[in-house]
Order: structure tokens, then sequence, then C-alpha cells
């Protein structure tokens, strides 16, 4: 990590950002989401503005920044947003105020506002702010007094992205890192949403000086959430067929500590049946093993490299820089390095002891075939979750399971769920929302016969 990365405990994230971090920056309350790791020089083109990210640098988590004109040009400067759009005044019976007030005589024909494009550029030039070109906008419209008030907030709220952008400085850890890449590039991390992965999580079992056992072909996110919820207590070992590991690139995103990071190992699947003398025990080669090693190649030898974590239709200029770019602007220091080579002692104890617990998310593999391979290694009473994107393949490994009284207490889950508005007088479930959040397999492993 960066040398000026504030030490702090092994189980406890620093509250503020240093050189070399990476952040998720929401623009305009998720309008845009970006990953970037912050520098100096690093910068983000916020509309057809490019803004330095060094204003970032050294704040709290949460911070917001709003973009203003300087003498320099556009600039990220600290902004504490008010709450006071939220609140509508009420009267003693508790009805609105402006209940007799609706916007059936509102007619959109441009015509409403008098303020012109030349007026507003001539407002920009002798430096106005972005809030003071907002209520310019209001003082000339025609209509905006005979709408109701929840109508003149998203007015207001409408202008206020165009002409003073907001950014929202967050914290890159499981939640926020599934729900931006479920909104932009779900297929990378399989469709795996929140409630989905923490479900995962639970009926694994994750828990601190657990030795996890994972199959992440979800592009690293299952990595992430495992090292994060054991916290440098324990392991996790991202364990895949054949010579070619899976990419793990979204769990550097995380922040992850030195100490965190050495707990984060690889190992072939063929390592961790190897005999402690290096004879290795072969594996079944049949043809469903076969299948499994056959698999998409745009998934397994193209990680996703560091630019293509950028969430946004605008591309970052230099705060997102790929591993192996032509031509690197900015020098930073490199992350913690994570998924290293397991230690032949580590997977001595583990073939000794077994895993822990055992969490799959692969998609594109069959999964009776690779749970077949990969039951021997587990401890007998250890737990599994098994998440998939659609129910039969759960399913067949399911009904097999059963057959070969491998395992106990399994059941099939479909997680729900239904993301709320909750707004004073306007309390209701969100108009689009995610239906579907895939299947998990879960249960216990118990001992052969």
């Amino acid at each position: 990590m960066s040398e000026n990365k504030p030490q702090s405990d092994l189980f406890e994230s620093p509250r503020s950002t240093w050189e070399g971090c990476s952040v998720l920056l929401d623009i305009n309350d998720g309008d845009r989401l970006v990953f970037a790791r912050l520098s100096a020089g690093a910068t983000l083109k916020i509309g057809n503005k490019n803004c330095s990210l060094k204003p970032l640098l050294g704040c709290p988590f949460g911070s917001f920044f709003r973009v203003e004109n300087g003498a320099q040009g556009p600039y990220l400067s600290r902004y504490t947003p008010s709450t006071e759009g939220n609140n509508v005044l009420e009267k003693g019976d508790g009805q609105s105020i402006d209940e007799l007030r609706d916007n059936r005589a509102l007619v959109d024909n441009n015509k409403a506002q008098s303020l012109t494009g030349e007026d507003i550029n001539e407002m920009r030039r002798l430096g106005a702010t972005g809030d003071e070109i907002v209520e310019a906008l209001i003082a000339n419209s025609a209509t905006f007094e005979k709408k109701t008030v929840f109508s003149q907030e998203k007015y207001r709220l409408k202008k206020q992205k165009k002409y003073a952008p907001i950014v929202l400085l967050r914290r890159p850890f499981t939640r926020s890192i599934c729900e931006a890449y479920l909104k932009k590039y779900p297929t990378r991390i399989g469709f795996l949403r929140m409630d989905t992965l923490s479900l995962l999580l639970s009926m694994a079992n994750v828990s601190a000086n657990s030795d996890v056992l994972v199959v992440d072909m979800v592009g690293g996110l299952l990595t992430g959430a495992v090292a994060e919820r054991l916290g440098g207590a324990g392991y996790v070992c991202n364990t895949y067929i054949g010579g070619s590991p899976y990419p793990i690139d979204i769990a550097r995103i995380f922040n992850f500590g030195d100490e965190i990071c050495k707990r984060i190992v690889r190992s072939p699947l063929t390592d961790l049946f190897s005999v402690q003398n290096g004879l290795q025990k072969p594996v079944s080669q049949d043809s469903d093993s076969c299948n499994m090693e056959s698999q998409s190649n745009d998934r397994i030898s193209s990680p996703v490299s560091m630019e293509e974590v950028s969430l946004a239709s605008e591309n970052v200029i230099s705060d997102v820089i790929p591993e192996s770019t032509s031509s690197p602007v900015i020098k930073m220091s490199k992350p913690a390095k994570l998924g290293e080579k397991a230690p032949q002692e580590i997977i001595s104890s583990w073939k000794e002891h077994g895993f822990s617990c055992l969490i799959i998310a692969a998609p594109e593999l069959d999964t009776w075939s690779l749970v077949k391979e990969i039951f021997p290694l587990m401890s007998n009473s250890a737990p599994f979750a098994i998440y998939h994107q659609y129910l039969q393949p759960l399913a067949t490994c399911m009904h097999n399971l059963q057959l070969g009284k491998m395992a106990i207490g399994m059941q099939i889950s479909e997680p729900w769920l239904r993301e709320y508005q909750v707004l004073p007088s306007r309390t209701h479930p969100c108009m689009q929302m995610n239906a579907f959040g895939g299947y998990i397999l879960s249960g216990t492993k118990i001992s052969p016969n």
C-alpha cells in the first residue's frame, strides 16, 4: 500500500481517504458511479468539465463535494447538503398546504423560461455559482409558483444536477461495490444482488477464524466479501480448475491492508488434493470435469482491468489506471498484493482438518461436477452455499447430493427484495426494481459411510 496510508487497527478501516486508496464516487445521487484511485494528479470528468481529485485527499468518507467555477477552472469544493427539500409543511390536521394545487393547467411548450442560454453563459463568465444559476432559473420561470411542492422540488433537483452537480465520496466495501456493479455491469458479477450475497455469507457461516474455500467466477466480489467479513482472522482460498486462476480484480478495490491481503490465497484444485511429499493424487477427469475446464475463455483469460472498473459513461481521465496501461500519466504506489499462491504448510493443514465452509459462485461451470470434485476437501459438518442464476443446475446438484447421502439440511432459496422510497407523504415501493436475485443451494456436509 501507499506509504501515506494511515496506520490503523487490523479490523478497522481508516475513516478518511489517503494517497493511492480506492474510492467510489457517487455523482448526482446514483446517476453516475465511478471507481477511482486517488492521487494528487488524478482528474475526473463531470459533464464537460475536468476536475482534480486532489481536494478529496484526507477527507472523511461520506463527504459531499460540489463542482464550482474558479479562476483556475472548475474544482471540487466541500459541501454540506441541506434537508429542507424533503420537508413538507403541513397543517394542524395533517393535510398538505398545497392539496388544492395541481399541475393540470401546466403546458410544456418551452415558453415558461425567460432565461436564455446566452444569459446562463454570461452568468458563468461573471463567476456565478451553480446555486445562483438554479435560483435564477427558478425566478425566471413563469410556472414554478403554480407547481405543487413536490413538482417544485423535482424541478429544483433536475436543474441542480445539470448546473451544480454533487459528488458523494463513498467507501468501497461489499455493499457499495455490489450495488455499483449490479447497476452498470451486472454480467461481470453474475447478476449477484446484495441481499443474495449477504445470504451466501450467512448460510455458509462465514465468521472469524474460518478457513473458507471459494470458487469465485464473479470477478472477485465474493472473495472480497468473504475477506471483509473475516477481518484478517482466517483464510479465504480461491480455488480453480485448470491452469489459469479466475480473475479477482474487484477484490483489489476494497482497500485491504497487508495483513488481510496475506489471508487471501489461491490454489488450483489439483494442489489441494496433492499429498504432502509433492506427489499428486489423481483427480477424476471424467467428461463432466472436462466440461468444467472448457468454459468461456473470455471469463478466465481476460480479467477485468482497473480501467474497466470505472462505471461511467464518460471516461475517467487519470484516476483509474489499468495494470498494464501503455501510457501511465500518474505514478502511484501499488496496492497490497492479494491472491498469492497458498503456502504448502497451509495446504497441508487444510488437507488434515478440511475447510470450515464452502461458497461457490460459478455460473459458467457445471454445478454438480464441481461440487462432486470439491466436497472431499470440506470437513464434516461444514456448511456450504452455492449461488446460480438459474434453478435447474442447483436442483440437479441437490438431487445428486441426496442420492449420495453426502449432505443434510439442504434447501434452495430464492431471495426477494423490495426497495422503498421513504419521503414525507411520498413513501411507496420504487417504480423500477430488480425482480430477480437468483437461487442459493445451502446445506451441511456429512461424513460418508
